[in-house]
C-alpha cells in the first residue's frame, strides 16, 4: 500500500494526532519513536499498520520490525510521514498505528503487593506520560486516569512515557465512583487495599506511613488538587515535605516521589506471602 497524497487514509492518521474523539471512534492511536514502537511490538500490542517513508532505504531495525509484525505495511511520502512523525526536521523511519486497549480496571493485576496510581482529572498529557514512566520504574501494577482529563494516548503522553505506556496497564474511567466500586470488590474479596491521597496539607508525612501493603495512591489535578469526593473517600491524606520557595510539587513530580517512597519501603521489607513478581 502506498500513500503519496493527503487522501482519506492520511487524513485519518493525521486526526489521530490531535483529536481524542477520533482516536476513540477509530479505536486506534499513533506511536512515534524507536523505543516506544519497539516496546509496543515486544509487549504484543496489536499493530494495525506500520508506516514507512516511500523510496527511502530503511535501517536494520525498521526492516526487522516490518517483517515481525502482521499490520499493514504502508509506504508514505516522506514529507507526509514527517508530519505524522511529529518532528519538523527529522525524518521518521516508522510510525505505528496501534489498537486502543479496553478501559477495564480488571486489566490491572492485584494482589498482596499491589501498587496502583490514580490521577484525578490531569490536564497535561506530558504529566500523564511522565507518571506512567515512573509507575513502570518503581514497580506499580497500573495507572488509572479519572474524569474529564487529558488522554494517555495523546502523542505527547505516549512520548513522555518513553514506551512505559506499553508495559504498565493504563485505564481511563469517567468517575471516581468506578474506582471506588472496583476497590470495594477487591476489599470484598479479602484484599485490604488502602486508599491514600497526596496533598501539601496531608495529616502525616509520606515516609511515616506504611506503604508496603496493597495500596492505591491518588494524585490530584495540577491546579485544584484532589476533588472533595476523593478526599472524603481516602483512608488517609499524606504530605510530601518540601522546603524553599516552592508552594507545591508538579503533579507528576509528587506522584513520582510517592511511588519512590513506596518502592523504598518495599525493598526494605520481606515480600508478603503470595506476592506476585513483575517480569
Amino acid at each position: 500500500m502506498r500513500v503519496t497524497t493527503r487522501n482519506a487514509s492520511f487524513q485519518q492518521w493525521s486526526a489521530l494526532l490531535t483529536n481524542r474523539g477520533k482516536r476513540q471512534r477509530a479505536g486506534e492511536f499513533l506511536v512515534q519513536g524507536v523505543r516506544p514502537i519497539s516496546l509496543a511490538v515486544r509487549q504484543g500490542w496489536p499493530v494495525h499498520a506500520l508506516l514507512h517513508p516511500d523510496g527511502v532505504p530503511l535501517s536494520r531495525w525498521a526492516t526487522e520490525l516490518l517483517d515481525q509484525t502482521t499490520g499493514t505495511r504502508v509506504a508514505v511520502s516522506p514529507d507526509l510521514l514527517r508530519e505524522l512523525g511529529g518532528k519538523e526536521e527529522d525524518q521518521p523511519e516508522l510510525v505505528a498505528v496501534l489498537e486502543l486497549p479496553a478501559d477495564r480496571l480488571e486489566r490491572i493485576p492485584t494482589g498482596p503487593d499491589a501498587l496502583v496510581v490514580v490521577l484525578d482529572r490531569p490536564t497535561a498529557p506530558g504529566n500523564i506520560g511522565t507518571l506512567v514512566r515512573s509507575a513502570d520504574a518503581f514497580g506499580a501494577a497500573g495507572v488509572v486516569v479519572v474524569g474529564h482529563a487529558a488522554d494517555p494516548y495523546d502523542p505527547r503522553a505516549v512520548r513522555a512515557s518513553t514506551g512505559s505506556l506499553f508495559a504498565v496497564p493504563v485505564v481511563r474511567t469517567g468517575s471516581h465512583r468506578d474506582v471506588l466500586d472496583w476497590l470495594g470488590s477487591l476489599r470484598g474479596g479479602g484484599l485490604p487495599v488502602q486508599l491514600l491521597g497526596t496533598d501539601e496539607a496531608g495529616e502525616v508525612e509520606i515516609a511515616e506511613h506504611d506503604l508496603t501493603g496493597p495500596t492505591v495512591l491518588l494524585v490530584g489535578n495540577e491546579t485544584h488538587g484532589l476533588s472533595a469526593a476523593w478526599r472524603q473517600s481516602c483512608d488517609r491524606m499524606l504530605r510530601i515535605p518540601i522546603t524553599g520557595s516552592a508552594s507545591s510539587l508538579n503533579a507528576a513530580a509528587a506522584g513520582t516521589v510517592a511511588l519512590y517512597e513506596a518502592a523504598r519501603q518495599r525493598r526494605s521489607r520481606p515480600a508478603p506471602p503470595g506476592a506476585s513478581v513483575r517480569p
